[in-house]
């Protein structure tokens, strides 16, 4: 099998739990939008909420993930019951690591929240509410950053689909949560939002179980022998030292735009969180699955000493990125105001909210294929034993943005928190591609080709099309049906000309071979 086509069955098998995941967590926007609306109720969440998400960034899905899996594949080739040896190994220090800074977070819970949002000590309401989801929510750090590490283990094994669709899980959790716990809460005297720090230290629990099994079943069930400490330890724990200076700067940034959002108008928080969930939707289907795969392949091709596989894998990744990446970026572009209209106005939820949240959105959108290939290159620097590189990338560019939210938001609002994280990713993703090239020798043309222009052209006119048949036929006034309908039919008539148009340019492989997987 080409390693095109391994690439993309690989992403496919991902993309396809990711949808469903993805949709499930719309779903759970819009329930949480209708019963609490952008108030100052999903604000005191989602300052809570942040906190431990942002610790998974470290834990789970960023430096972790990047640092484990080239290593843990090197051993594997060599040795699998060394690999399952140094698996349940990071399990215990991943474990007891994450253990203690819930703990802490339990215990130093109200200074958190006043660091994070200082102007919530005004408002003793809202300020209790996020020290005490934030409380509930601390133990899962713990149960995402092992699914994170099971879920990495599963991928080099070859398994993506259901590692995949373990996220789907918690957002069940979540949406039942807020369906069902409410009414037991305000009975017994508590505030019906506590439901959705229940459903959230739950649905981790969840996503973590049912990983679990699969473990087992492909013979990676707890071993003797593992330990705190060992050489391949020393070197995930090296690779993940390096990649903290990368999050500090992280956190240090979404800190900053945290205090600045909730500084200028209420709601500003949930505008922006809302509409990042909608920019999040074409990352995690598609970027996300894309990186992942590519990891793993790029990762065996490289440390098998088959330097030029893995350029081609890389290649593939970078292609398929664009065929995919780019016409999700035209159609969620044409149709921004429809799509925040449709999910989330209804209840509490104001055509206010939805003027602001498609605000945020279009920002946001603009750095949308240079996040996708953002997700492809970092990865790949830690399997070139490189990870100083996205990091100190990610740091300068982190700083670049501070100044500019920093300089500018007291003037022009929480907008320019959405269009800063936007110019910063697109900073940091062209000098990451200008690094890889000179490590890799890739060329100019491995950026910068026909292919890409035909694609560019393709999404162009496919976003033209859209924008003009949703002027046409979708209506505001309509029924929720006729709306959906309306949305559905304009998608589906853009996307069936981005393919025709692909086709006719001649790129006809690449939608036969997405056709065929």
């Amino acid at each position: 099998m080409s390693q095109g086509r391994k690439v993309l069955l690989s992403s496919l098998k991902m993309a396809v739990a990711t949808f469903a995941s993805r949709i499930l967590g719309l779903v759970r926007e819009q329930v949480m939008a209708a019963m609490f609306g952008a108030s100052w109720v999903t604000d005191a969440f989602l300052v809570a909420y942040r906190i431990p998400n942002l610790l998974r960034d470290l834990f789970a899905e960023g430096a972790f993930s990047s640092a484990f899996v080239p290593t843990f594949t090197e051993i594997k080739l060599k040795d699998p019951l060394e690999a399952r040896r140094l698996m349940w190994s990071m399990v215990l220090v991943l474990g007891c690591v994450t253990g203690i800074i819930s703990i802490g977070t339990i215990i130093f819970a109200p200074e958190l929240i006043g660091l994070f949002a200082p102007k919530f000590v005004v408002h003793p309401e809202k300020y209790e509410l996020s020290i005490t989801l934030l409380r509930i929510m601390a133990p899962f750090l713990v149960f995402v950053s092992l699914a994170a590490l099971f879920m990495g283990v599963l991928n080099t094994l070859k398994i993506f689909f259901i590692p995949s669709l373990a996220p789907a899980f918690f957002n069940v959790i979540m949406i039942l949560s807020m369906w069902f716990l409410p009414p037991v809460l305000v009975e017994n005297g508590f505030n019906k939002a506590l439901s959705l720090g229940i459903g959230v230290v739950t649905g981790g629990l969840i996503q973590l179980l049912i990983q679990v099994p699969l473990i087992f079943k492909n013979n990676f069930g707890p071993i003797k022998g593992i330990s705190f400490y060992s050489p391949q330890i020393k070197q995930i724990l090296n690779r993940i030292g390096i990649g903290t200076i990368g999050i500090a700067a992280t956190q240090i940034n979404l800190l900053i735009n945290t205090i600045l959002a909730s500084s200028t108008v209420v709601g500003a928080v949930s505008w922006l969180i809302y509409s990042f969930r909608l920019f999040q939707f074409p990352v995690g289907i598609l970027s996300v699955s894309l990186a992942g795969s590519n990891l793993v392949h790029f990762s065996e091709a490289w440390k098998n000493n088959d330097k030029e596989e893995a350029k081609k894998v890389l290649n593939s990744t970078y292609v398929l990125s664009f065929v995919l990446v780019l016409p999700a970026f035209a159609l969620l572009s044409a149709l921004s105001t429809e799509t925040v209209h449709l999910i989330f106005e209804r209840g509490a939820f104001t055509s206010q909210d939805t003027s602001m949240t498609t605000i945020a959105l279009n920002l946001y959108l603009l750095s949308l294929p240079f996040y996708g290939l953002y997700k492809i290159f970092g990865p790949v620097f830690y399997t070139l034993d490189e990870p100083q590189i996205p990091v100190f990338t990610s740091v300068f560019c982190i700083l670049v943005n501070i100044i500019f939210c920093v300089s500018l938001t007291s003037s022009y609002g929480f907008k320019i928190l959405a269009l800063g994280t936007s110019l910063s990713m697109i900073l940091n993703t062209l000098i990451q591609s200008f690094l890889l090239n000179r490590r890799l020798e890739l060329g100019v043309k491995f950026f910068i080709n026909l292919e890409i222009l035909k694609i560019l052209i393709s999404a162009i006119l496919t976003y033209l099309v859209a924008q003009n048949l949703s002027q046409i036929f979708f209506k505001f006034s309509d029924s929720f049906l006729l709306k959906a309908l309306s949305f559905l039919g304009v998608s589906a008539i853009s996307g069936l000309i981005y393919m025709v148009l692909i086709y006719v340019l001649g790129l006809g492989k690449f939608l036969k071979l997405i056709l065929k997987k």
